[in-house]
């Protein structure tokens, strides 16, 4: 690990001064960030840990949607009873992230910004109709993730909260890696009245929307319906885990399994 400054603000406010004034970057969480900067593939010369902001955490469960506080930590969601009663399949998303450690150290927008392409989370913003509030805006989740651990957000934009539309039901399966536990796909399925949304991570350099999927469920929700869809390869990631066309036909099996999960719900 190389030197580099590091500083822990009190506010919201002073962290946002200080990324402004002096190109620091936000550390929230540190699960991906930390790593990467282990394995020299991030070199930030200053670090601004948001992790004691109590102003960025909790969660709100209201009568439509469920806002989440970005410094929210996994466990908690997890663990979250009004949460796990509106949306149980975002609950239990949280829970099945990496290992203990990593749940009670990695935060919702840390997730998001770092957008590694196995991470979870994204997933369940797009299906969820998400919104993520910044200081700055509000960014639909279908807008948000732009490429490879690329996303819409600016330099020194810090996200503050997520909302999450609450579905008639959700389910999200994952085929992980047994090591890790990052998903080398992960397929959110989420029932609306007007339709039904299909997040997908872990198949392509960012999350995205299988919207053939989407199409095929919305018209008849059914297992069977979800895995007669055949995606194509072209886009999926390819590496020594996982081929292309091995996670094109895995997101429609996880897609119908998900549906068979809110089906025997």
């Amino acid at each position: 690990m190389y030197a580099f400054q590091y500083q822990k603000p009190d506010t919201a406010a002073q962290a946002l001064q200080v990324v402004r004034e002096q190109g620091s970057q936000y550390l929230a969480g540190g699960q991906s960030l930390v790593q990467a900067m282990k394995l020299r593939m991030s070199s930030p010369a200053a670090l601004v840990d948001l992790s004691g902001l109590l102003e960025l955490q909790g969660i709100e469960v209201g009568a439509q949607s469920v806002r989440i506080g970005a410094m929210t930590r996994h466990a908690r969601v997890a663990d979250d009873a009004p949460l796990g009663s509106a949306i149980p399949a975002l609950a239990a998303l949280a829970g099945g992230i990496g290992d203990p450690m990593v749940r009670n150290q990695g935060t919702l927008g840390g997730s998001l910004a770092y957008n590694d392409p196995a991470a979870c989370y994204p997933s369940a913003t797009l299906a969820l109709r998400a919104t993520i509030h910044t200081d700055a805006r509000d960014i639909a989740a279908e807008d948000f993730f732009l490429g490879l651990y690329q996303t819409a957000l600016n330099e020194g934009e810090l996200i503050r909260a997520v909302t999450f539309q609450q579905p008639q039901a959700a389910a999200y399966i994952k085929f992980k890696h047994p090591a890790s536990k990052l998903a080398l796909v992960g397929v959110f399925v989420a029932r609306f009245a007007d339709g039904v949304r299909v997040g997908v991570t872990g198949a392509q350099a960012c999350a995205f929307r299988a919207t053939a999927i989407e199409a095929a469920l919305t018209k008849d929700f059914s297992p069977q319906a979800a895995q007669d869809v055949r995606l194509s390869a072209v886009d999926m990631l390819s590496d020594m885990h996982a081929g292309a066309a091995y996670r094109a036909a895995l997101v429609s099996t996880l897609a119908a399994r998900a549906v068979s999960r809110i089906q025997g719900a």
